[in-house]
């Protein structure tokens, strides 16, 4: 008798196990999705509310960008677009150029990302900095081909002090690139954020040591309001 139940109870269970086995988990389906696909999705739910404006500036890259949230107060009399996302590296913004940057057909289009490629991996080269961002500039040429594209250089942090030469040599391979091309500008804060000793300047960061506070943003603010399109 114990047997026939023994058996009659795997025959009910043993489906349902394998089921679960095969069955993806809500983890699984949340690893498969692409990166930083809630952080696009709110850009495009924010735009079905109020369509920003076409020939606006956008501000397309990483965290330092995300971070300044009231970044139109700092340049009154510009329409600034801010699609900076996350702790985004260059091939994600090149995975979402065509959601974040093509589609408001701006007139200029300003770019701070690399900074994160490099942390991410020792074998992340400043060679390979330059080239994924020259990847990311043939499709933002390709899409928007009358637009001015203007990079900030990558910015030297207390946290990621390590990473400088590096930093310096992708900025310089950058600069370079952006000096054969029309209609472009190499925006260098690098050098406005070191204080006299060539270190970063503890003082225009929050604690993490890496994202920037008002004094931070102010010298971009100075470094890059010459470049803006009226």
């Amino acid at each position: 008798m114990q047997i026939i139940m023994m058996r009659s109870f795997l025959k009910k269970t043993l489906p349902l196990y394998f089921l679960i086995l095969i069955s993806p988990s809500k983890s699984n389906l949340v690893a498969a999705q692409r990166p930083y696909e809630e952080a696009i999705a709110a850009f495009k739910k924010q735009d079905s509310i109020k369509r920003p404006p076409k020939n606006a500036i956008v501000f397309a890259g990483s965290s330092s960008f995300t971070k300044w949230t009231d970044i139109q107060s700092y340049f009154p009399g510009y329409t600034i677009i801010n699609r900076g996302f996350g702790g985004s590296t260059l091939p994600d913004v090149i995975l979402y150029v065509n959601d974040i940057v093509i589609p408001y057909h701006p007139k200029q289009v300003v770019i701070y990302c690399g900074d994160n490629d490099l942390a991410y991996s020792d074998t992340v080269t400043a060679n390979l900095v330059a080239q994924r961002f020259k990847q990311l500039f043939y499709l933002i040429r390709k899409g928007l081909p009358k637009a001015t594209i203007n990079y900030i250089s990558i910015k030297p942090s207390p946290s990621r002090a390590y990473l400088m030469p590096k930093m310096q040599q992708a900025n310089a391979l950058i600069k370079s690139f952006l000096k054969s091309q029309k209609n472009t500008s190499y925006i260098d804060v690098f050098n406005p954020m070191l204080a006299a000793n060539k270190k970063p300047r503890p003082e225009i960061f929050i604690e993490d040591s890496l994202h920037m506070n008002k004094k931070g943003y102010q010298i971009w603010q100075k470094a890059i309001k010459p470049y803006l399109l009226k």
